[in-house]
């Protein structure tokens, strides 16, 4: 693949990673901006009346102009990075079309960035969490992340070695069965973060968690169907249909 192809596809990545960030922006506005809603409420109901401290941002602007800066640029910036990964696991993954290429990347990008680190450190909403523990919650979710994006490559890796030799299906499913246990054994290992009040309502707390979820499976499901389509029509293009009226006999 030459660098002028390269570079096509960064640039419709990009773009695919905006279009796909406008849906998630829809999904995060109507159904995760209620569940920070609520929770903010929850926790100014039981804050003490000197804890109030003074807004820098108002709400309103948070809700709106910066959930949607923060949603398209993330958009964007992992649509190019996905581009990137695209460029180099095309025909190396297997024989699939760029179409079916784009949804199985971002299929295993789902499930390796956030899917994994997500099942051990799901997201919390305001009011849960210890002010003192954000570094180390944070390095224990990039380390599950980064966890998981290396073994998703290796799984890849073990089960093109062993198809020769078991079959494209068995090699497959070791491959996955390897993944799984080695995720089990880093859930089992690593430590426990559970800084959920007693009293926080349990149904606001699996919403949240949803939504969150929902958004990512619509960054990542809308850039793998967009992305896909613009790549097939660059590799692959249709050739031109030539009308019968505009044939010219040829002496």
């Amino acid at each position: 693949m030459n660098s002028a192809t390269v570079r096509n596809l960064l640039v419709r990545g990009m773009l695919a990673g905006l279009g796909a960030g406008v849906l998630a922006l829809v999904v995060a506005y109507f159904l995760g901006e209620p569940s920070v809603d609520s929770a903010i409420g929850f926790e100014e109901a039981h804050a003490h009346a000197h804890e109030h401290e003074v807004e820098l941002v108002s709400r309103s602007l948070q809700s709106t102009a910066g959930l949607a800066t923060g949603v398209l640029i993330y958009g964007v910036a992992f649509g190019g990075i996905a581009a990137l990964a695209f460029c180099f696991a095309l025909g190396r993954v297997g024989r699939f079309s760029p179409r079916a290429t784009a949804l199985l990347l971002s299929g295993t990008a789902l499930l390796a960035v956030y899917v994994v680190p997500f099942l051990k450190y799901p997201a919390n909403p305001p009011s849960v969490g210890d002010a003192d523990t954000i570094g180390r919650r944070t390095t224990l979710y990039f380390l599950m992340m980064v966890l998981g994006v290396l073994l998703a490559v290796a799984a890849v890796i073990a089960g093109k070695r062993l198809a020769p030799r078991l079959g494209t299906w068995y090699a497959t499913v070791v491959a996955v069965l390897g993944f799984i246990a080695v995720i089990g054994l880093a859930y089992a290992f690593l430590p426990v973060v559970n800084e959920v009040p007693a009293d926080f309502p349990a149904t606001l707390l699996w919403r949240f968690r949803l939504s969150a979820l929902a958004i990512q499976a619509t960054l990542w499901a809308g850039f793998g169907l967009v992305f896909g389509e613009l790549a097939e029509r660059l590799l692959h293009p249709k050739p031109a249909r030539v009308s019968a009226g505009s044939a010219v006999a040829a002496p």
